[in-house]
């Protein structure tokens, strides 16, 4: 990427690195703090359960606000309402516990982390040209993924030593930084913010984004296939965890090496995915990797020793991510940038619809047929879906420049095929 790209992409960088960072903080320290205020697990899953569905609740409205308004000052903004949310935490602790005050504050922050992740995805197309798009995407998620990395073990080691609530003090930290950074985050135009047109129902505003990836000829088979994908993988992690504890008998620091190994791979895939797509094309690396991905699966459910699963694991995890940054980067480059949030906000809520239900079904047969069988028949399902995406039209569009600029709408029967690298 040239110098003077990576003079305007750095402020995103260092802010989606922070912003992971302090989200991973919460997801340790939060829990801890309800344990420490009520002694109560149940109370931990009802915390951790509102932020879950305010999460979900944002994603249909979140495009929407994405594409209403300056997406930098949208950035500062909801970095800044995680700071006064964290922070105030720790400031009201010192008067003592108040477990209620979590209910609210914790639902608020997943909103609001829910609305960054969508624009932040929105303005990588306003800093970088559409042949840097998928490394600028390389370079975002390896950052992310380090954070998500060293974050929860520093979370932990700051609230065994000085308790939770420093730890949410760090974490607001975090977002008191990004928001300083992200001032420095500096946009070419590439569209107007989306102003409903006069006449336009709220819900035609609503379902701009559903609407296009269903006239996409490449979004809408994707979307269909990754749904199918993503409930076999969505639960892969306690199917893992159960095999190593209950089938192999290891113990939890074993489990916590080998998850940590795993992210490993998620680093690999976003180095290699620059490379591999330039080379082959996005629907053979998109649909190759997918087919990896169930190959690795099998293979955990083969392996009987915990290095071979630990190998598995984070070969599953890198073409996961190969997949997922080609995957992000086809939208930015086909999505018109005033429809960018919501076409991003459905995808996300369209493809993750099933998941809840894939993963209940995935640990249950865990339970009830073995892990080892489970994954093997989950891997095996997984690369014959990634397949039949060789009958969809991933595969009858040519790689070239019939499009003409990346972003241009594509209309149902459209005969305009894909860019260069996609």
């Amino acid at each position: 990427m040239p110098r003077a790209r990576r003079r305007g992409l750095w402020p995103l960088l260092v802010a989606q690195t922070l912003s992971a960072l302090g989200d991973s903080f919460s997801y340790v320290a939060i829990p801890l703090l309800v344990l420490h205020a009520t002694g109560s697990v149940a109370q931990m899953g009802v915390v951790t359960a509102l932020g879950g569905a305010a999460t979900l609740v944002t994603g249909v409205f979140a495009g929407v606000v994405v594409d209403r308004f300056d997406r930098r000052r949208l950035l500062v903004g909801c970095d800044l309402a995680r700071l006064l949310l964290y922070g105030s935490i720790p400031l009201i602790w010192l008067a003592g516990p108040r477990p209620w005050l979590l209910y609210l504050m914790l639902p608020l922050a997943s909103a609001f982390g829910m609305v960054f992740r969508v624009a932040h995805v929105t303005v990588v197309p306003s800093l970088v040209s559409a042949d840097e798009i998928t490394h600028a995407n390389s370079r975002l998620f390896a950052a992310s993924s380090t954070a998500y990395l060293v974050g929860p073990a520093l979370a932990g080691l700051l609230s065994g030593r000085f308790g939770p609530t420093t730890a949410i003090a760090v974490d607001a930290a975090t977002f008191a930084v990004s928001a300083a950074v992200l001032v420095l985050l500096r946009l070419r135009p590439v569209g107007a913010p989306a102003d409903p047109a006069e006449g336009e129902r709220p819900l035609d505003v609503l379902l701009a984004g559903v609407r296009f990836i269903a006239r996409h000829p490449i979004l809408r088979p994707m979307t269909v296939l990754l749904t199918v994908l993503s409930s076999l993988t969505f639960g892969l992690t306690d199917v893992v965890i159960y095999r190593l504890k209950h089938d192999l008998g290891q113990s939890d620091g074993t489990v916590g090496y080998v998850l940590a190994v795993g992210i490993v791979g998620t680093l690999l895939g976003s180095v290699a995915v620059t490379r591999l797509r330039r080379r082959y094309g996005f629907a053979p690396t998109w649909t190759g990797a997918w087919a990896l991905c169930g190959v690795a699966m099998v293979g955990i459910g083969l392996a009987g020793r915990v290095p071979v699963v630990a190998a598995a694991a984070t070969a599953v995890l890198g073409c996961s991510a190969v997949a997922g940054i080609a995957s992000m980067s086809l939208r930015q480059e086909v999505t018109p940038a005033p429809l960018l949030g919501r076409v991003t906000s459905a995808f996300w809520t369209l493809h993750s619809a099933l998941t809840p239900l894939g993963a209940a079904a995935l640990t249950a047969a865990a339970a009830g047929y073995g892990s080892s069988a489970t994954v093997i028949a989950a891997g095996a399902l997984c690369t014959a879906t990634a397949a039949t995406a060789l009958c969809t039209p991933l595969f009858r569009a040519r790689s070239d420049r019939a499009l003409g600029t990346p972003g241009a709408p594509v209309e149902q029967g459209d005969a305009r095929r894909l860019p260069d690298g996609v």
